[in-house]
């Protein structure tokens, strides 16, 4: 991953006096407590459903599997940035053979950690489910922006400015950015910027039309697009 050397101008800034978020150009993104209340809603009503009814199966038949494949735990578990930048921890079914990288280094092509159901579960997005138990606790949502590991988020801060204005809201299961190509290994610049051009778009155009849209698109790319998921 090549070191990202490209800059802007005026960054923006998380402002406590305003309770939001000010733009170069001195636009105030204000947090909508009526627009988060229905989005919370959402996240409640389609995480419990989801649980009850689909996890509450799925969860043990991949944990035999899991068992079966490889040895370690069933859930890998990561500390990660949220919404303020506070940190929790993001529950994935783990997919890789123990190492000391995994906070640190992405996963690649031919990735030699990756096992064998790793690489079904990473193509299927099925790894990312148990997610909707940070959605039901609070710490994330449906749709957002993903949220990356600590150590990553610190590198990208600091070689792109307004990087953590994606931290305005809670970061998503699926997002935007994932969903128009931008997932998995970043290998350039382009990589990263692009995802956070898209976040910020998400952020500032967010309503309930587009997250139905950005559910319809992620259930079309796991299916027909799902390439970059290795």
């Amino acid at each position: 991953m090549e070191k990202f050397l490209h800059k802007e101008t005026g960054p923006e800034f998380f402002s406590k006096r305003l309770s939001g978020y000010v733009s170069p150009d001195g636009t105030v993104y204000l947090t909508d407590p009526k627009k988060l209340l229905v989005k919370r809603f959402i996240d409640v009503v389609f995480s419990t459903f989801f649980l009850v009814f689909i996890l509450s199966w799925l969860f043990p038949l991949i944990a035999v599997l899991i068992r079966i494949d490889s040895k370690g735990p069933i859930l890998f578990k990561q500390l990660r940035h949220g919404k303020g930048n506070k940190p929790f921890w993001c529950y994935k079914f783990r997919t890789m053979i123990r190492n000391q990288d995994a906070d640190t280094r992405q996963a690649t092509k031919n990735d030699q950690r990756v096992t064998r159901l790793g690489r079904f579960l990473r193509k299927t997005s099925l790894d990312e489910t148990p997610q909707f138990i940070n959605v039901l606790i609070g710490n994330m949502s449906v749709i957002g922006p993903r949220p990356h590991a600590v150590p990553m988020n610190h590198f990208f801060s600091n070689e792109i400015s307004n990087y953590m204005f994606r931290h305005s809201v809670k970061p998503g299961i699926s997002g935007l950015a994932q969903v128009k190509g931008y997932r998995g290994e970043v290998l350039t610049f382009f990589d990263i910027y692009g995802r956070v051009r898209l976040d910020h778009f998400y952020i500032k155009n967010w309503c309930l039309f587009l997250d139905l849209k950005i559910v319809f698109w992620t259930v079309s790319a796991v299916i027909f697009n799902n390439r970059k998921a290795y």
